[in-house]
This record gives C-alpha cells, sequence and structure tokens, in this order.
C-alpha cells in the first residue's frame, strides 16, 4: 500500500495504518477488508515464509467463511475459491469401529465447501503486497493514541490499532488480556492424508465423501476423514481466474486425523513431536488394533511425511473489558475444539466484521466490533466443546466459564 516504507529499523506507517500482528486466515481476512475499505494496513508474521509451518489440511468453510470472503475478497479471487473448494455430500456421517453405520447427521447450514487450508491462504496473501515473514512480535506500547509493536529483531512498526490475530499462543492476548485463559481439552490428533488415486478412493464409499466421516471405539478415539477433491483442474481455474497466481497444492486427497485422550498414547507430547511420520502412523495403527480392516488399510495409506501431533485446546469464555486500540481476533481471543468446524469460520468472520466496522468511521467501531464478537465466539467454544466431549471425550470447559 502507499505511504509504507521501511526506514532503519522502524516500519514507517500511515498515521492510520492498522498493524495485524499474525498472518493466518483471520488475519489475513481482516488485511483484505482493510485493503478494500482503503485503509492502510501491515501484517507481521513470525513465520518465515507462508509454507514453514503445517497447521492442518482440509477446512470446512460454511456461510460465515464464505460470507466473510465474499465480504472482503475482490470478486475474481473469491470466484477462484469457489472454483477450488470441494462440494462433499453435506452430511456429518457417523460409523463405528467396524464399519457399521451409526447414523448421518444432516449438515444445516446452506453452504457446505471443501478446501486446502494452505490453497485459501494463498488466495488471502493475493495481491496485499505488505505482509513481514520472520516478525516475532514481543510487545506493545500504547503512546498518545497510536500504539508501537515490538519485534524480536529489534525492529519496531508504529500505528493507530493493533490488533492480535496470533493464535492460541497469542503473545498480543498475554499482554493485553492476561486473564483470559487456554487450557488443554485432554484430548490430542494425529493428523495425516491420504492421496485420492484410483487405488486408494476404492478405500471409501460413495457416502463416505461427506463434509465429515467419522469411525469410532467405544472409548471414544475417533478417525475422522474429509476430503479436498477438485471441482475443475486447479492450474485451469487459475488461468480463468487469476493469471498471475500459481496454487501449490493441486491434487485431491482425503484428510485424515485420529482424536484420542492424552492419557491413551504412551508418549508425551514433546516424545510425541519428535516421533517421525512413519512412527506415528504405527502409533496410529497401535491405537486402532482391532479396527475393521479397511479403516486400518486408510492408515496405512498415509502419506508419512504429512503426519504430525497437534495439542487441542480452548479458550475459556470471558466477560466484557475496556475497549482500546487493541484487539484480537480468531484462535487469539476464542480457541476452539475442531469438533464443529467453527474455528477457521469464526476467525474469517472476526476480519470481516472488524474490517466493516473500521471502514465504518464510528468512534467506538473496536468496541461494537467486540461486542458482537465476544457473543458469537464464545457461543463458538461452547458449543465445540459440548461436542468434542460428546463425540471425542474433550474434558468440559470449567464452570467458571463465563
Amino acid at each position: 500500500m502507499s505511504g509504507i516504507a521501511f526506514s532503519g529499523s522502524e516500519l514507517s506507517l500511515s498515521d492510520e495504518a492498522v498493524l495485524v500482528i499474525g498472518a493466518g486466515l483471520g488475519g489475513l481476512c481482516l488485511a483484505q477488508g482493510l485493503r478494500k475499505a482503503g485503509i492502510p494496513c501491515a501484517v507481521f508474521e513470525r513465520d518465515s515464509s507462508p509454507e514453514f509451518r503445517r497447521q492442518g489440511y482440509r477446512l470446512h468453510i460454511d456461510s460465515r467463511g464464505d460470507g466473510a470472503l465474499r465480504a472482503v475478497l475482490p470478486p475474481h479471487l473469491h470466484e477462484l475459491f469457489r472454483a477450488t473448494s470441494g462440494r462433499p455430500r453435506p452430511a456429518a456421517a457417523i460409523y463405528d469401529d467396524q464399519l457399521t453405520s451409526q447414523m448421518d447427521v444432516a449438515e444445516p447450514d446452506p453452504v457446505n465447501l471443501n478446501i486446502n487450508r494452505f490453497t485459501l491462504r494463498q488466495i488471502l496473501l493475493e495481491g496485499f503486497d505488505n505482509v513481514h515473514f520472520g516478525k516475532e512480535f514481543v510487545g506493545y506500547e500504547q503512546q498518545h493514541g497510536s500504539v508501537l509493536a515490538h519485534f524480536a529483531d529489534g525492529s519496531t512498526a508504529r500505528g493507530r490499532i493493533l490488533v492480535g490475530a496470533d493464535g492460541v499462543n497469542s503473545a498480543v492476548r498475554r499482554q493485553y488480556l492476561p486473564h483470559a485463559r487456554i487450557i488443554d481439552t485432554g484430548l490430542r490428533q494425529l493428523y495425516g492424508k491420504i492421496p485420492l488415486t484410483p487405488q486408494t478412493r476404492e478405500l471409501f464409499d460413495p457416502e463416505m465423501h461427506a463434509v465429515f466421516c467419522m469411525f469410532g471405539a467405544p472409548d471414544k478415539t475417533v478417525l475422522g476423514i474429509a476430503p479436498v477433491d477438485y471441482p475443475e483442474p486447479v492450474a485451469e481455474a487459475c488461468a480463468r481466474l487469476a493469471p498471475t497466481l500459481r496454487l501449490r497444492d493441486r491434487e485431491p486427497y482425503m484428510t485424515n486425523a485420529l482424536f484420542t485422550r492424552k492419557e491413551f498414547l504412551p508418549h508425551s507430547d514433546a516424545e510425541l513431536r519428535g516421533l517421525s511420520g512413519p512412527a506415528l502412523g504405527e502409533l496410529v495403527l497401535d491405537r486402532i488394533k482391532g479396527w475393521h480392516p479397511r479403516i486400518r488399510a486408510m492408515v496405512h495409506s498415509w502419506v508419512p511425511e504429512a503426519t504430525f501431533p497437534v495439542v487441542i485446546r480452548t479458550s475459556v469464555p470471558i466477560g466484557p473489558w475496556e475497549a482500546t486500540n487493541v484487539t484480537l481476533l480468531g484462535d487469539a481471543i476464542h480457541a476452539m475444539s475442531p469438533a464443529a468446524a467453527a474455528g477457521a469460520n469464526t476467525a474469517m468472520k472476526d476480519g470481516a466484521e472488524l474490517a466493516a466496522a473500521l471502514g465504518s468511521g464510528e468512534a467506538d467501531a473496536i468496541g461494537a466490533y467486540e461486542h458482537e464478537m465476544r457473543d458469537y465466539g464464545f457461543a463458538a467454544v461452547r458449543t465445540s466443546a459440548q461436542m468434542g466431549h460428546q463425540y471425542f471425550g474433550q474434558d468440559p470447559l470449567p464452570t467458571d466459564a463465563a
């Protein structure tokens, strides 16, 4: 954007600039919305590049996420998002560990799309060149109506507003709302994916190409699957809608994830992080010993180098706080279990809602945004926790949750 240039150790911004800490889906949604509204903005991301860290594969996008993307993206990029999103069967299919169908739960939302997470992130980065990677945020100072952000490399940036979009481990939240808690749900997720080839497609019945499909044991250990299957070749969609964009991922796959209680695993979290992909695959196979052979064959088909563990955590809802020129969005304020598939959709809704509020020019724009965000964000946290407890054995939210 015009008016932004490096000067020594400080990034020089216009007086109206918004500093966004974190280049995840919510932060980029906000950045695109601010760009559309003509508000100067710069994004700072601690990772060295968009590809640096594995954060998951397929995302389920509902009307919240689709509406947010429609609001903030140029029309051709929203159309590209749609063109690279699969249309799964709009249901959650539930089976037991012997592949016996238990129930089929229809998805109530009219929008049901599955997209590769990195594909969506690439689309959100397109046309926005003020994302600065390798910038680890360490703290801020509020000075006479402005905010000075400090980074680990000694550099600083000054703007009118600072937004923490820096995820579940948010450094902005720790300083801004130190009483806001993030807790362990007791669940661990071992994440993998299966390339959808003519051979592996035979593992999945047509009914399994749903928004989400789960195979569960009596102890609530669950193997979940969901497809990313492109409606048209990705290169053709890019050539038609965004010729300058080269999307990295273009091969269809079935994402897989084992959800299990941490006490059911023979390793600590540090040990899990140190295991190789093949070792994690063997760990999953050990957890599903005795399950139907076709379910075990799914795990045998995982891409070893694409397997990694996740500690599932959640926010504990809190009451209102006084609005300032610092605010939060996404997992930085309302991290949640993936059980309701709401995290990404809620984060993108946050980004679009905050961009609209700031674009309105209202004096209490941040306060109005936070009032609404607390309601729908913490409602999503509670729903996700309830579903996580029901289906995966997640610990209930503490009774002192506001």
